[in-house]
């Protein structure tokens, strides 16, 4: 019997992080998925056999204790899906310093952390790392610009995450930016295009579709590229 495909998610309380917890299942993966709150992830936690660990992304001392927990563990998939909207409305001549710092630190600079202390576990040859961007963070689309502090944190992180992997120096990897799609969920709302179960199932699509070819992309839950 062939060994089970092993994932880690980080942040997969709701949304979109819990979707892909609950497609994986689906596939028979084995996952280990964190919260910022176990308290907060019921729905997590029904989906049998999970492995639950907590994680506040932007604390360090965190992200090493899991390392720690991980350690010579290895991953056929580490996505990491934590960020949030930031502060609403984005006025550019109202919003607090430390909110903006907030929004960058999570969806740019944190997801690059747990990258580098992770990237070692990722399979060799087969594995996948992948981000949840945005098609809002494409400086080449004009869409969104009352999202402006949001767009450009998605934006930061895609030239964070290129910056990285050039860094890396591992060509066999492949490492994805993905856009889920506008999505029926807290930060994208109940007038969104399509839903968790279509945008998920169509991201772990193109996460199989992939394996195994080295390389960064910029793609959407269709495989569609992007432009950065």
């Amino acid at each position: 019997m062939a060994t089970s495909r092993t994932a880690l998610i980080i942040g997969a309380s709701r949304g979109l992080g819990l979707g892909l917890v609950q497609r994986l299942h689906e596939e028979g993966w084995n996952i280990t998925a964190t919260v910022r709150d176990p308290a907060k992830a019921s729905a997590l936690k029904e989906v049998p056999g999970i492995r639950l660990e907590q994680l506040e992304m932007n604390d360090t001392a965190q992200l090493d204790g899991l390392k720690q927990r991980l350690q010579g563990e290895v991953f056929d998939l580490v996505f990491v899906n934590a960020g949030v909207m930031g502060p609403l409305p984005q006025d550019l001549e109202r919003v607090d310093g430390a909110d903006i710092g907030d929004l960058f630190m999570t969806n740019a600079v944190a997801p690059i952390r747990v990258a580098r202390r992770l990237v070692g576990q990722v399979r060799e040859g087969s594995g996948v790392l992948a981000f949840m961007s945005s098609i809002l963070g494409s400086v080449a689309i004009p869409d969104g610009s009352d999202l402006c502090l949001y767009k450009a944190s998605k934006a930061a992180l895609n030239s964070m995450i290129n910056s990285f992997v050039t860094e890396l120096q591992r060509p066999d990897l492949c490492v994805l930016a993905m856009h889920p799609g506008w999505v029926k969920t807290d930060m994208g709302g109940e007038n969104a295009e399509i839903d968790v179960l279509t945008s998920t199932h169509g991201l772990l699509e193109q996460i199989n579709a992939q394996a195994g070819q080295g390389g960064l992309r910029f793609i959407n839950y269709k495989g569609e590229a992007l432009t950065w």
